[in-house]
Order: structure tokens, then C-alpha cells, then sequence
């Protein structure tokens, strides 16, 4: 259509409709036509957050837009990175809740692809080297000791207890996100949602928020830049050569909607159990005309809301993420961002003010 002050005009026949769906004008019908003020199109109140836009689909009264931390703090050079991706949202949603898939996905499978490309392997110094080795490494003790799902507040909290320590993993935002880089010490920080276009399509999006701390100067946005990245290369294959390209051909290889009733849940699906719970709970709940979670009404609990925050580690080779200059932003989708050289000099100046004190 055809954006105007007051409305959206249909380009085909020039019917011009108001923000509420009303139709305004039928400028091809007769004078005195009265055909505009029997016309109404659906029409859902919309907010920006963030330089994100949100629609709001349900029913009212309309709950306020959750004023998650990563969309309102000041302190952040955002990016906006998105894939269209072939195959129930759903199916991204569960693999989220996988915490043990990056052991083989993104260290065994990572290793197995960069070296196909004649890359190197974990052991020779090579980009593989900086960006998997934890993983890669992981693979020759692959069992926990246990893995722990808790409910909270906004979703699921994730835990593995590793021999000798416990890892915490991104936490889900029922019901469609994940937040990762809560940890104090992270500078790339992601909240990833998975849109759902209809049954056989997700729109992933990538919202990236990089916090490089005292010290150094954020530039500033009057927007925030969007990039569409896609699914395959050049060649027709699938690009399997950074973290999220992993994830995403683990979504759309199962089929556009996959049969759970082939399905064999093992011991590492005790997140996927919790949350096709949760799922029918929430959904019961609505159906029962009352507020699923993560519904918002009340201002004063949504100034800015954050999540869980756990200690870092500040390994090397756990704080890659925060190491983009010196190679590492290839390592995942990261790459494609419209502003990556701001991102890696960020990096880099936050580096050199640890390094001095700062």
C-alpha cells in the first residue's frame, strides 16, 4: 500500500484505511457512495521497542509491551539480523531448550565441516581452535552429571553440571525466546525470537545488544540497522560454517512440521518435557479467558525487566565472544551484521580499557 498521513492506500483501487482498519475513502465508487463506512479491515495496535516494531494479536484489554532490558538500556550498539526458516516455529522453540546438542552440533559437526573446507583441526592453531575447543573437547566426556530445569518468573531457567563445575545456558522467555549474555562480564548480548509467519514458517531474529562498558564511547543510532541472512550459499548447500547456521539446519532438516509421534525422547530432553508442559498449561490458561505468562499490565513492573544474571567465566576461551577483533565474529552470524566493523573496533577499545584499568 501506499503509506498517506491519515492511512495505508490500497494501491490497486486507491481504498484508503485508517490505523483502525475503518476504510476512509473508495475514490473509483460513485459520489455519495456510502460503500467506505461499511468496510472494515482487521487492524492490531502496534509499538516500536528497541527499533523493533510489535504487534499486538489478542484479545483486550491490551497488556503492555514487556520492557525487556536488552530493548531499553542505553549502554548498547544494537544490530537486527533475520532468517526466514522453512519449517514450524515450534521446532526452533524445542531446540532451545536442548542444552546438550552444542557438544556434537557446534564442536564434533563444527570440526567435521571446517575441515571438509580444508580448515584445520582443534589441535592446530587454527580458527577452529579459538572458536570450538571447548566443545570439541567437551565430546570426549560428553555425559553431565545432571541437567537442570527450573521454572521462573518469565520461563525456564537452564543448567548443566558438568565434572567440576556448573554451566549456565541462555534462559527461555516463554514462549518463544531465548536471552543469552546475562552474564556481568559478556559484551554480546542476544535475544532470539522465533516469529511464527504460519504452520511451515519461522522468521528468526537475531537482536543484538553489545555493552562494552566504562571506558568506551557508544555510537550513536538514529536507527538500527536490519540484515537478512540467508539459509544456503551459493553453491545450494546448506551454510553450516558458524554457530546459528547449525542450530538452524537442526530446525528445518526434521521437515516442515516433524512427527512427534515418531519421536524417541532420550535423557537429554528433560527441558523439551518441561516445556511441552508448560506450553499446554499456558495454553489452558487462556483458553480459560485468563493472562499467560509474561503478560504485563501493571507500569510500575515494567520500567525494565531483566533476567536471571550469572557469574561469567573468564576463561579465554569461554569469553571468545567479547574477542571479535582479534578474528572471532566469523565464528557465527554475528558476521553478517551491518555494522560489524563498529562491533569489532567496540571489542577492541573495551579490551584496551580492561587492560587499563578501567
Amino acid at each position: 500500500g501506499i503509506p498517506e498521513d491519515d492511512g495505508l492506500r490500497c494501491p490497486y483501487h486507491g481504498w484508503k484505511y485508517a490505523a483502525d482498519g475503518q476504510c476512509l475513502e473508495t475514490p473509483l465508487e460513485p459520489d455519495g457512495s456510502k460503500l467506505a463506512s461499511q468496510v472494515r479491515l482487521n487492524a492490531y495496535p502496534v509499538q516500536e521497542l528497541g527499533g523493533l516494531v510489535f504487534a499486538y494479536l489478542g484479545p483486550e484489554p491490551v497488556p503492555l509491551l514487556p520492557r525487556w532490558e536488552q530493548f531499553v538500556r542505553e549502554d548498547a550498539f544494537r544490530q537486527i539480523i533475520g532468517t526466514i526458516v522453512p519449517c514450524n516455529w515450534l521446532q526452533c522453540m524445542e531446540n532451545r531448550l536442548d542444552t546438550m546438542h552444542g557438544i556434537f552440533l557446534h564442536g564434533n559437526f563444527f570440526q567435521y565441516i571446517w575441515e571438509r573446507k580444508g580448515g584445520g583441526t582443534a589441535d592446530d592453531g587454527g580458527r577452529l581452535d579459538r572458536s570450538t575447543r571447548r566443545a570439541v573437547a567437551s565430546a570426549e566426556r560428553p555425559h553431565a552429571d545432571k541437567l537442570v530445569f527450573e521454572r521462573y518468573e518469565h520461563g525456564i531457567e537452564k543448567h548443566v553440571q558438568m565434572p567440576g563445575r556448573l554451566d549456565h545456558r541462555p534462559p527461555v522467555v516463554f514462549p518463544y525466546s531465548i536471552e543469552s549474555g546475562s552474564s556481568p562480564d559478556t559484551i554480546r548480548r542476544v535475544w532470539q525470537i522465533g516469529v511464527p509467519l504460519d504452520d511451515t514458517h519461522t522468521w528468526h531474529i537475531s537482536y543484538y545488544a553489545y555493552t562494552p562498558g566504562h571506558g568506551v564511547e557508544i555510537p550513536k543510532q538514529d536507527t538500527v540497522p536490519f540484515a537478512a541472512v540467508p539459509l544456503m550459499g551459493e553453491n545450494g548447500k546448506p551454510i553450516l560454517d558458524y554457530v546459528l547456521a547449525q542450530d538452524m539446519v537442526a530446525w528445518w532438516s526434521q521437515g516442515d512440521i516433524t512427527d512427534r509421534s515418531r519421536e524417541r525422547l532420550g535423557w537429554t530432553d528433560q527441558g523439551i518435557a518441561l516445556y511441552r508442559r508448560m506450553l499446554k498449561e499456558q495454553i489452558d490458561i487462556v483458553q480459560e479467558g485468563g493472562d499467560p505468562i509474561n503478560v504485563f499490565r501493571d507500569p510500575a513492573h515494567n520500567v525494565c525487566v531483566k533476567l536471571p544474571s550469572y557469574p561469567g567465566n573468564k576463561s579465554r576461551d569461554a569469553a571468545y565472544r567479547n574477542l571479535y577483533h582479534e578474528g572471532y565474529i566469523v565464528d557465527d552470524v554475528d558476521r553478517y551484521a551491518p555494522d560489524k566493523d563498529i562491533i569489532i573496533d567496540l571489542m577492541r577499545q573495551a579490551s584496551e580499557a580492561q587492560a587499563a584499568g578501567h
